[in-house]
């Protein structure tokens, strides 16, 4: 009778089992960067999270709130740390060393790589695997319509032209086509200036280009625009020859935008179109600056 009572029990349809029933156990996790840890904190039961990387912990490097990453264990990326947690899955990156990788799955752990989304799509992708993992994918499904409401609402009018951007960090350093910011600026009504003028990933536009040939618009990418202070940028962004680039506007981007995607490109998709907005440019009416005087008449 127990036999057929248990077997019973087991064709129950899910929607119709006991509330007795012991919930579903999902996976306990640690992440080890920063990218990983603000999806993962936005996908998965704070329990699961036993540890995020000490980098979301830190306002200069985490792409998560700050006050939520401190209710949260961290750890400082060591084997030794992580295997003290027993975690059922580690979220790396592609860049770990291939010998802690193959110490974690000696030692029995999951370890789970994770590239740099170089792309919006990429992005999506990688949070809806995270939230697989987390077993939560309808989490991941709920970021992803809000990333994707963020660029909807980011996006220029039909009839605006793109406007050409440097995104400059320190040293003059700039953006190539196939990263993350880059496809941001394309969905928020930028192009990337560097980029169209054969510069590629972490390529440095030298002073002297820029005012040979000045773009449309200069995002700061450095230091200052980091820690929201005056004078934190070094000698090249704020240079005294930029002021003679009179036609091209200058604005601060939060060098954290850059490189990680999740909720990181609703934030970066806002601002950019704060910047947009604050320059109204119409097509076909020549430089920037004529373009806003044009309008504002």
């Amino acid at each position: 009778m127990l036999a057929a009572a248990t077997l019973l029990t087991s064709c129950i349809p899910q929607s119709r089992a006991t509330p007795d029933q012991p919930p579903q156990v999902r996976p306990t996790i640690v992440s080890l960067n920063p990218c990983t840890d603000a999806i993962l904190a936005e996908v998965a039961d704070p329990a699961q999270i036993l540890a995020i990387s000490h980098y979301s912990k830190d306002p200069r490097s985490s792409s998560m709130d700050v006050k939520a990453a401190n209710h949260l264990p961290s750890t400082r990326g060591t084997v030794e740390e992580v295997l003290s947690l027993r975690p059922d899955l580690v979220l790396g990156s592609t860049f770990t060393d291939p010998a802690t990788v193959i110490a974690y799955h000696r030692l029995g752990l999951h370890f789970e790589p994770l590239g740099m989304a170089a792309t919006i799509a990429d992005s999506r992708a990688q949070i809806r695997q995270i939230a697989a993992l987390t077993g939560h994918a309808d989490r991941g499904e709920a970021l992803v319509a809000r990333i994707d409401a963020a660029l909807a609402a980011a996006a220029p009018p039909a009839n605006v032209q793109p406007i050409p951007t440097v995104v400059w960090q320190s040293g003059g350093m700039v953006p190539g086509d196939g990263t993350l910011i880059a496809d941001v600026l394309r969905h928020t009504g930028f192009t990337n200036f560097a980029a169209a003028r054969g510069f590629g990933q972490a390529d440095f536009l030298p002073l002297e280009k820029m005012l040979a040939d000045p773009p449309g618009l200069i995002l700061v990418a450095g230091q200052s625009a980091e820690t929201g202070q005056n004078g934190g940028d070094d000698r090249v962004l704020s240079h005294p020859a930029l002021k003679a680039l009179t036609t091209t506007h200058r604005a601060s981007l939060n060098p954290k935008l850059l490189y990680c995607g999740g909720p990181t490109i609703i934030t970066a998709a806002r601002q950019l179109a704060k910047v947009r907005q604050t320059i109204h440019p119409e097509p076909g009416r020549g430089t920037i600056r004529r373009m806003v005087e044009g309008h504002s008449r």
